[in-house]
């Protein structure tokens, strides 16, 4: 329980980041905020997707780049990665928030067994058991490789030019002569790939022992301990995409993002400088996946548009 509570705080961070991260990318690709309408996401019904929208519309107020091209724009809709990334993460959030209900009440349990009984009686049974746990676990690692996965969609879209509406390939000051953050998006494709292998439920593979009176157990263990693997893959994803994003953004200069999002690009920037030309990329890699492991990407940036979401 307490390895899996972990995982969930980590986990829950990571995805409030995840909706910064999303709105600097659809910013950077001059995605339309048009899917983002509160209406769309209040028929469809789902808690987190709502609130996944709202807060990312919230962050693109006032962007002077969405601005730009909101009269012109001649693209019908954004691939699934920018406009379906309420549904996605919202997903997300709303299995983090199922999975809290669990660990909120496995947290405060009695577990021993056997267990003495308010009669005063002794009674074997079945409370040791951490099935609960272990679904629990499962359903965060889910969430973990869902916002990874989507996140690693929106790098690729950012450094392809076929896709981007404009930026340079790889987002290198000289295309063609330098590699850019090429690197960097095969980076966040191998973590992604290890995360989706990561995520493989572990409450389904039970291993009878103890002469098979114990022939039935949760692995509940194995599930909550793969947690904190899965959150720092997922820490350097997201890092990754920002720092992606925050190029992007930076080239479509003189234009500007939000002053929301600005503030999270100084954030950005003070862990990762500008690209000028090709580096080391894994001293930014890592001081961006501690930036979003640490939460304060999203400090008052998209917690105050949370708040309460999973109490």
């Amino acid at each position: 329980t307490a390895l899996a509570l972990v995982g969930l705080f980590d986990s829950w961070r990571l995805a409030i980041n995840s909706l910064v991260t999303t709105s600097l990318s659809l910013d950077a690709a001059m995605g339309s905020t048009a899917p983002f309408r509160d209406e769309i996401h209040a028929l469809r019904g789902h808690r987190g997707q709502i609130v996944a929208a709202r807060v990312v519309r919230t962050l693109l107020e006032g962007s002077q780049i969405r601005e730009s091209h909101r009269a012109d724009d001649l693209r019908v809709q954004d691939p699934y990665c920018l406009r379906c990334a309420p549904q996605v993460i919202g997903a997300c959030l709303d299995q983090l928030s199922q999975a809290a209900n669990v660990l909120r009440i496995e947290a405060n349990a009695a577990t021993d067994n056997p267990l003495v009984l308010s009669d005063g009686s002794i009674v074997s049974g079945g409370n040791f058991h951490a099935e609960p746990v272990g679904m629990a676990a499962d359903g965060i690692a889910i969430a973990v490789s869902e916002i990874g996965a989507i996140a690693q969609r929106r790098i690729a879209l950012l450094v392809d030019p076929s896709l981007s509406f404009g930026l340079p390939a790889f987002l290198a000051p000289s295309p063609g002569l330098q590699s850019g953050l090429m690197i960097a998006e095969v980076t966040s494709a191998a973590l992604m790939s290890e995360n989706k292998a990561l995520a493989n439920p572990r409450v389904v593979d039970s291993t009878p022992t103890s002469a098979n009176q114990e022939d039935h157990v949760s692995m509940a263990c194995h599930g909550a301990r793969r947690l904190l693997e899965m959150n720092a893959n997922l820490a350097a994803i997201l890092g990754i995409e920002a720092m992606t994003a925050a190029q992007g953004v930076e080239c479509r200069a003189p234009l500007l993002t939000s002053e929301a999002l600005q503030g999270a690009m100084t954030r950005i920037r003070s862990a990762s400088p500008s690209l000028t030309g090709d580096r080391l990329m894994e001293p930014d890699i890592a001081a961006m996946a501690d930036l979003l492991a640490s939460g304060m990407l999203a400090d008052g940036v998209a917690e105050d548009s949370i708040a309460g979401f999973g109490e």
